[in-house]
């Protein structure tokens, strides 16, 4: 039986067996016959090729060794939960930020609380001068997703607290053109605080305000699986998401 998850999952990352041969260091025509034959693999293979693809290795293959296995990376991937934002210890935001020397990724509908922290902003101009990619993506006070989340947290003013957001930022908009901001309209479930391979997650709960809700402060493990999924997720979002006018900071 020939493994149709695993060449789908070369389709989705647009690698070809070629590829992922040399990522993870075996011969294509080993790669080749866990696509055509159903081969499995040792497992340091299934987890490094779920790591080069961005997958559960579960995804994958379907050893029960691997499910176990899986389990107990995505646990080990959870560093700390924190049963509400505010309980996050205040300096651990900047913390993470500062230690990210590829990817600075922020994915929210407002994300007052550094929009409004001055030290956040240097931490971002001085990444954006090194190696960073800096990815900024808040809500588009316009769209329905924004309206509903102001309704579901009980205050109707989402839209307002994301143009306040983009005030803050304004200085950066000219002065830092690197910086990337854009607005999405999804319905986020999630808002993620990436860096690296670190993040900080605050899941969205019904009725009540995001500094109320758990955090998840993540590390990702290869094989594990829990931090791609909310990786993923970023990289969906910042695809569909657009530029930011001046009639999105005005409301006019």
């Amino acid at each position: 039986m020939s493994n149709e998850r695993l060449r789908s999952a070369l389709l989705a990352r647009g690698m070809s067996v070629q590829d992922l041969a040399e990522v993870i260091e075996v011969n294509p025509k080993t790669v080749e016959r866990w696509i055509t034959q159903g081969k499995v693999p040792y497992r340091r293979h299934q987890y490094a090729t779920a790591s080069a693809l961005q997958v559960d290795v579960t995804t994958l293959w379907d050893d029960s060794r691997s499910v176990d296995s899986a389990m107990d990376l995505s646990k080990a991937e959870i560093v700390a939960a924190y049963p509400h934002r505010h309980t996050v210890p205040a300096g651990l935001w900047r913390e993470i930020y500062t230690r990210a020397e590829h990817r600075l990724d922020v994915l929210v509908y407002s994300g007052l609380l550094l929009s409004e922290d001055p030290v956040f902003h240097d931490i971002l101009k001085a990444k954006v001068a090194g190696t960073t990619q800096v990815r900024i993506l808040l809500g588009d006070p316009g769209s329905d997703a924004v309206r509903q989340r102001g309704i579901d947290e009980g205050h109707r003013i989402m839209d307002g607290k994301i143009r306040n957001a983009l005030l803050n930022y304004c200085p950066l908009f000219e002065s830092h053109p690197d910086i990337g901001f854009r607005l999405h309209d999804s319905t986020l479930y999630n808002s993620i605080y990436r860096s690296d391979d670190e993040m900080l997650v605050n899941p969205h709960v019904y009725g009540i305000g995001a500094y109320l809700a758990p955090v998840l402060h993540l590390r990702r493990m290869p094989g594990g699986g829990l931090f791609d999924t909310y990786a993923n997720s970023i990289e969906q979002t910042w695809g569909g998401a657009r530029p930011i006018t001046d009639r999105d900071i005005t409301g006019a």
